[in-house]
């Protein structure tokens, strides 16, 4: 029999993805009672439930995140040195890189992720200031006015949690608590017209979302075979082809992001591919597949203690197109859940039983999934990847023109008087429900608005992910580890900041001393506000 129980905080996370964790750690260090809820039982969000490494920039070691950002990765990297058989020259590398994956300075397994992060939040657990409330999920809020004064989270057995709160920061991967609070909110494609951007259609085509995917790892056992159960609709996976698309998505060619000329990718597991270059603005590191997301290098360990390496399977091949999780019934969403797990599930057995190998033959038998390292038993990740949100209608909404190289050339991007943080990405927008390749479009080191944080209507409500004002173009950059969890962190300070001083957000971003007051208070706390002078990629 399902109950309903109610308690209360000073602000509630509702989401514990890298932004949630970010947010909560900040309001936590300001004195702050926090309740975090999280639909898995892992926190970190796309770093561990939805297995993908880091997405980051080419200066990430120097500069260009928060202090509490490379806290985390230099934690990662003291796990690694703490607990495993590292070899000599692993072990007294300052950027140890456990995967030596390409798209990464810092592959790692996922449930090493939530292990550190745990870790971290820990001594706030035992100190009584933190709770965290696992697999839950927001299905109802209470509203007066402009306020949110109450969440409902749901648990797997129907119990229900009513958490009061005088801040609400929703870190929900799909800004869940958008359409319960009815804050005024955006999905899909915004029109050129709207925003004025080079990239954006004539018309909005606001169901059309980037694909998500379910992630999954394996390594390569040679001479034993690991061959899944032929998937039920495999031979529909096997021949779909995706429109505008030269070929099956199911395969080893497709069009290149940048370009959208169409290339073939190499897979050879285990395989010497040459050194790592682990820096998009030289090498988009895609072009071979093994060591592209890899996570565990056996190169890295003392000779024998790995047999095989371990590598994240999170390609084009596995983006999820038929349609979006946001706007859609239960039973839709249902519906598309169930398809992408079959989609990765049909990958792997293609790749293991049909990808043409460089010997002339076809299939990897010994391709085995490591539902170990995702934390789960059917080797797919705890939950889908997920590149887009519900975005809310922001004070200040971040459009391409404001970052893209092309446009802003030597100018940089623009620079604004509300910075609370900076990140870097190329706009990076997956295929889309809507039929759409890839949007990829060089960028400019930019800069986060706190206005964009802001909604134009709701007091205490907060985004603390990948749900903040941007548009489907602009987001594909900004949804990123670093950037989210700058986000997070900014989101936990302001919730925070006004409630030590009786202030509003809104407050904070009119007038510009109190502004100021809050960036100098970033700044201490290691937010970093600007980027040296550097060059877009």
């Amino acid at each position: 029999m399902s109950s309903e129980t109610a308690t209360t905080t000073d602000i509630l996370v509702v989401g514990g993805g890298l932004g949630g964790v970010a947010a909560a750690l900040a309001a936590l260090r300001r004195g702050r009672s926090v309740l975090l809820t999280e639909e898995t039982d892992w926190i970190g969000g796309q770093l561990t439930s939805q297995g993908v490494p880091p997405d980051e920039h080419a200066w990430i070691e120097q500069f260009g995140s928060t202090r509490n950002y490379r806290e985390l990765r230099e934690n990662v990297r003291a796990y690694y040195r703490t607990w495993y058989p590292l070899a000599d020259w692993a072990r007294e590398a300052r950027d140890l890189n456990p995967g030596q994956g390409r798209v990464s300075r810092l592959c790692l397994e996922p449930r090493v992720g939530a292990a550190v992060l745990e870790a971290m939040v820990a001594p706030w657990i035992a100190a009584g200031r933190l709770r965290v409330v696992y697999r839950h999920r927001p299905v109802a809020a209470s509203v007066d006015g402009d306020r949110v004064t109450a969440v409902v989270v749901e648990g797997p057995d129907g119990d229900r949690l009513e958490v009061r709160a005088p801040y609400v920061l929703d870190a929900t991967e799909l800004g869940d608590l958008l359409p319960l609070t009815g804050t005024e909110h955006v999905t899909g494609f915004e029109s050129r017209h709207d925003t004025g951007e080079p990239s954006a259609p004539d018309e909005a085509q606001p169901d059309n979302m980037q694909a998500f995917s379910w992630v999954f790892a394996v390594d390569h056992r040679a001479g034993e075979d690991h061959t899944v159960d032929r998937p039920a609709g495999y031979a529909a996976w096997r021949d779909y082809q995706p429109p505008k698309w030269p070929n099956p998505l199911i395969s080893l060619s497709g069009p290149d992001p940048r370009t959208l000329e169409t290339f073939e990718r190499a897979f050879l597991p285990n395989g010497d591919a040459g050194p790592v270059v682990a820096d998009q603005s030289k090498d988009p590191g895609d072009r071979e597949l093994w060591a592209f997301r890899r996570i565990v290098a056996r190169s890295v360990f003392r000779p024998g203690f790995a047999d095989s390496d371990v590598t994240v399977v999170n390609w084009p091949m596995i983006d999820y197109l038929p349609g979006p999780l946001i706007g859609v019934s239960n039973e839709e969403r249902e519906k598309h859940l169930a398809g992408a797990r079959e989609l990765s599930m049909s990958m792997l057995y293609w790749l293991q039983t049909e990808a043409p190998r460089p010997d002339g033959g076809t299939g990897w038998p010994g391709l085995r999934l490591r539902g170990d390292v995702m934390g789960t038993t059917d080797g797919l990740a705890k939950a889908p990847y997920i590149r887009e949100s519900r975005r809310i209608v922001a004070r200040r909404r971040v459009v391409e023109q404001d970052l893209s190289l092309a446009v802003r050339g030597d100018a940089g991007a623009v620079q604004y008087s509300d910075s609370v943080g900076v990140g870097m990405y190329r706009i990076d927008l997956h295929p889309s429900t809507g039929g759409d390749t890839y949007i990829d479009v060089a960028s400019s080191p930019f800069q986060i608005p706190l206005g964009a944080l802001l909604p134009v209507r709701l007091r205490n409500l907060l985004p603390a992910g990948k749900n903040i004002g941007t548009t489907h173009i602009t987001n594909g950059c900004y949804r990123l580890h670093p950037v989210e969890w700058n986000v997070g962190e900014v989101a936990g300070a302001l919730a925070a900041h006004c409630l030590a001083g009786g202030l509003e957000p809104g407050q904070v971003h009119e007038d510009g001393a109190r502004l100021t007051a809050f960036q100098d208070e970033l700044a201490a706390d290691g937010v970093e506000l600007a980027w040296p002078e550097i060059r877009g990629y």
